[in-house]
């Protein structure tokens, strides 16, 4: 009997993929659950695979093709003649390992999606080590990537007997913290390959096809300028105080939750103050009427290798400094592991960008529809300053705010970065209020 692998729903709003690369050939058996096939879509890529063992006997798109949900992709003609080779190929594979680990290891990687394999190799994971949730125990791309972000042994915790407690404001303690990944490395800036030799006087050009990301991107950036009468406003924070708190605090927060100080909670925290007194910027513009959310949603911009994704802090005014820094975090080492699922990116009532990390001293960042404020971070850099009619040098950042006119009047957007400036100037605001 034959069975069609079709285009699944891919998520809110998304009705297309790409396909991607093809892990079964013509002629080629398949298991029951086992990937055949991965789509890249505008969010996510995705592997999508046959819901009964056989032969691929056609596919209906090569590499490369756009298809729309519920298209056929390939045809598997069902039966034990398909998971007869499988099996075999199996046997000879267990038998040609060599006993102990190492056999264990080749048995587990037959029970591992091609996709899976090439993630546990890249980021050195053992599969004997992964338990598969697949069918029949297969291990698949979710599982090794649930095995990288699988946490580590819990640190000392700090003592916290009155003669020892450190003294001053000290961020608000979070609930347990989940499973952390890895600590990404820091990013680093793009850098272009040095050109091929060429001969003298040539002029040599290539042709790439830009991603379904890299098109969303493109298409959603226009549209933010073309839709929203879209204006940025400037200011400079002093972040003196800031970081002399986070140089005082960061071992006994780092003891106590296991996780780095950084800037970006600050940041999220006085955003979320600020949203509340100035409610419009929290807000989505549909049809005649303003959306005023009463949550706060807060987006992270995020570079990863296939182009940026901004995943989303969910109730970010009810987590601490220490859940706000575990979910930035995690969100990190999902863009790099390319494990963002659809959850992740749905949403969101406003964006924080932070181009200071590659290097930025100033830009003016695009709206993330249909949302109507962004802020944008920028390098710290020592300064000259005038205080109290002396020069001194502070480390400064310029900030940025781009806000869609449309409902957010001026005085608006000036007094909003004005309130961020001066909870971050004074940090302790932010404890003492909550």
């Amino acid at each position: 009997m034959a069975i069609n692998i079709v285009v699944p729903q891919l998520g809110e709003s998304v009705v297309e993929a790409r396909v991607a690369r093809w892990l079964k050939r013509e002629g080629e058996a398949v298991a029951a659950g086992e990937p055949v096939v991965e789509l890249e879509t505008e969010k996510i890529d995705l592997e999508v695979g046959a819901e009964q063992a056989g032969v691929l006997t056609s596919i209906k798109h090569p590499e490369g093709a756009d298809v729309k949900v519920g298209d056929v992709l390939a045809v598997v003609e069902a039966g034990a003649a398909g998971a007869a080779p499988a099996a075999a190929d199996t046997a000879a594979a267990s038998a040609a390992a060599p006993a102990g680990s190492d056999a264990k290891d080749g048995k587990d990687a037959q029970k591992a999606t091609p996709t899976a394999r090439k993630m546990a190799e890249a980021h050195d994971v053992a599969l004997s080590a992964v338990a598969g949730s697949g069918d029949a125990g297969r291990i698949t791309k979710k599982d090794v990537a649930g095995q990288i972000h699988a946490p580590s042994p819990a640190p000392p915790r700090a003592d916290t007997s009155p003669a020892s407690a450190p003294q001053g404001p000290v961020p608000a303690a979070a609930p347990t913290p989940p499973p952390l990944p890895a600590k990404p490395a820091k990013p680093a800036a793009a850098v272009m390959p040095p050109p091929a030799p060429r001969a003298p006087g040539t002029r040599a050009e290539t042709r790439e096809r830009m991603s379904k990301r890299r098109l969303t991107i493109a298409r959603n950036l226009v549209a933010a300028q073309h839709n929203a009468a879209m204006l940025t406003t400037f200011n400079e924070v002093d972040m003196t105080e800031l970081m002399a708190l986070r140089e005082r605090r960061k071992e006994a927060f780092k003891q106590r939750y296991g996780l780095g100080l950084g800037i970006a909670s600050f940041f999220v925290k006085a955003s979320v103050a600020a949203l509340r007194a100035f409610p419009r910027l929290n807000a989505e513009i549909q049809g005649e009427d303003m959306v005023l959310k009463q949550y706060y949603d807060i987006g992270i911009a995020v570079g990863a290798p296939q182009g940026l994704v901004v995943p989303v802090i969910r109730n970010a005014e009810d987590l601490s400094f220490a859940g706000i820094e575990q979910a930035i975090r995690v969100f990190a080492g999902k863009a790099q592991n390319s494990t963002l699922t659809l959850d992740d990116l749905k949403g969101g009532s406003f964006t924080i960008t932070n181009g200071g990390v590659f290097g930025s001293m100033l830009s003016t960042p695009i709206l993330n529809p249909p949302q109507v404020g962004i802020l944008g971070l920028h390098k710290i850099e020592d300064r000259p300053v005038a205080i109290k009619g002396q020069v001194v040098i502070r480390p400064m950042m310029y900030v940025a705010l781009s806000y869609d006119h449309r409902i957010v009047d001026g005085l608006e957007a000036v007094q909003f970065l004005v309130r961020v400036k001066e909870l971050i100037e004074d940090p302790g605001q932010m404890l003492l209020e909550g």
